[in-house]
């Protein structure tokens, strides 16, 4: 078996050495030179012609590369010059409707085209991930050994008809960001409560047969060991599919609270200037003569403000 791949970054590469590893054949073709894929055997085409001739038909192409234009560019230079019944996957993040589009452009020329989620991170890319694949039974089917062999026991699907791969990445991806707010929110939690915690150890015990156990706690008590939480900038970075989770999840009247709490976080993190928060103190300025910026006196009332309340039955 072999295929090629277009995109040896991150993901892309680390495909490349699982699948040599399990004795396929793999083409590659990256802007940037990747001898040390060369030296394991990932046979490295100088641009897309000539990994295309390097390919026998039918061909089984993999994109690895960002969403957007540049997806359209390369998708329409395959198609210049492959041979009907050549596939072509998108492995990256490409937004759902995208990768319908891409489907019937490229069946006009008589090109399978394969939306392919990705899961499982660069570990998985390395050593068995997570597929979620859209698109016509036939092109399927001749790319499913590829994928079944790269992915972990039980982590591959096909989700169904060309864009539902994407889609369903897309609703995974929503479900992770909610996830990574409710153990940031945990951890802020544990760090500002009233005792002095080790986090790491609280982490690794909570990896241990607790309900909320997986892959984000386990990579949480990994990143404490490896760094102090106090030195690692706020700022989150995404890629954007968030903006679509919400776009989506609007367009067909679908409540996300949680996730779309989780979006507008992401945002906070970036917003050094904060104006929103400027413009509060303003106003409460404005009609209660409160402060601008911290003061003690109300830090302290706000402290003992409450003495000895009585609660309600519950």
């Amino acid at each position: 078996m072999e295929f090629g791949i277009i995109g040896l970054g991150k993901m892309g590469s680390n495909l490349s050495m699982q699948a040599i590893e399990r004795g396929f054949r793999v083409v590659g073709t990256d802007k940037k030179p990747k001898p040390e894929l060369e030296q394991i055997g990932v046979e490295l085409a100088p641009d897309i012609p000539g990994l295309i001739k390097l390919l026998h038909h039918p061909r089984i192409i993999f994109l690895y590369i960002p969403a957007g234009p540049t997806v359209d560019d390369i998708i329409e230079e395959l198609l210049e010059q492959l041979e009907a019944g050549d596939i072509i996957i998108d492995g990256g993040n490409s937004h759902y409707g995208d990768s319908i589009r891409r489907h019937r452009h490229s069946q006009e020329a008589g090109v399978h085209f394969v939306d392919c989620g990705t899961s499982g991170g660069l570990e998985g890319a390395r050593y068995g991930a997570c597929f979620m694949v859209g698109g016509e039974p036939e092109p399927v089917k001749l790319a499913e050994p590829i994928l079944k062999a790269l992915a972990v026991p039980e982590g591959y699907i096909h989700t169904g008809p060309p864009g539902s791969g994407h889609f369903v990445k897309l609703i995974h991806n929503a479900i992770e960001f909610g996830m990574l707010q409710a153990i940031g929110e945990g951890t802020s939690l544990l760090k500002e409560g009233p005792y002095d915690l080790d986090l790491t150890a609280i982490f690794h015990n909570w990896s241990h047969g607790s309900v909320i156990r997986g892959w984000l706690v386990e990579l949480m008590e990994q990143q404490l060991k490896e760094r102090d939480i106090e030195e690692v900038p706020s700022y989150v970075e995404d890629t954007g599919e968030v903006n679509w989770i919400i776009e989506e999840a609007l367009r067909i009247e679908v409540p996300i609270p949680v996730t779309a709490l989780s979006v507008m976080e992401l945002f906070t993190s970036r917003d050094k200037k904060h104006y929103a928060y400027r413009a509060i103190a303003m106003m409460r300025h404005a009609f209660g003569g409160h402060p601008f910026g911290p003061d003690e006196a109300i830090r302290k009332e706000r402290e003992v403000g409450e003495v000895s309340p009585v609660r309600p039955a519950a």
